[in-house]
């Protein structure tokens, strides 16, 4: 991985996901009502804890832009940076320009920190204009909390 931690390399190990970790990591997705698209065990990456996946993230490919998602860590190892450190490690993997979908208003600020600011749905990028339109009719008629952002610049989020 592009950064490292004296912290995560005691404790944690980071790596690509395998193709053997997809069950665990489809069920943990449904599980979370992640968004479930874009399944490819290649494009993720995974946090493990004494040889157990703790926590997963990915990238997902569209023409013209990227999309983090999927981001996950299991209740018991919340709030120990772990998530800051998956996205830290997701983004610096991102070659074109990365959006997210955050739908958890305690989210917004977490995303922040690690460099992502809102944007408007119009300026999305057309693949993911195409992806988000539903969120953005319930956003717009339902009063939704969906907020679209883009990762602005590395300013870590450790």
């Amino acid at each position: 991985m592009t950064k490292t931690n004296l912290y995560f390399q005691n404790q944690y190990v980071i790596r690509k996901a395998k193709s053997c970790d997809i069950g665990l990591i489809i069920f943990l997705i449904f599980k979370a009502r992640l968004d479930p698209t874009q399944m490819r065990w290649q494009q993720f990456l995974v946090i493990e804890y004494h040889g157990r996946l703790i926590a997963f993230g990915q990238i997902r490919n569209y023409y013209i832009a990227q999309e983090l998602g999927s981001l996950y860590v299991a209740p018991n190892f919340r709030n120990q940076g772990l998530g800051s450190f998956l996205v830290e490690n997701l983004v610096n993997e991102a070659i074109q320009p990365l959006y997210l979908k955050c739908v958890k208003r305690e989210l917004i600020e977490f995303y922040i920190k690690c460099g992502f600011t809102p944007v408007l749905f119009e300026e999305l990028p057309c693949p993911l204009k195409f992806k988000f339109r539903l969120s953005h009719f319930r956003n717009r008629f339902f009063n939704a909390s969906v907020i679209f952002m883009k990762y602005a610049k590395n300013k870590g989020c450790l």
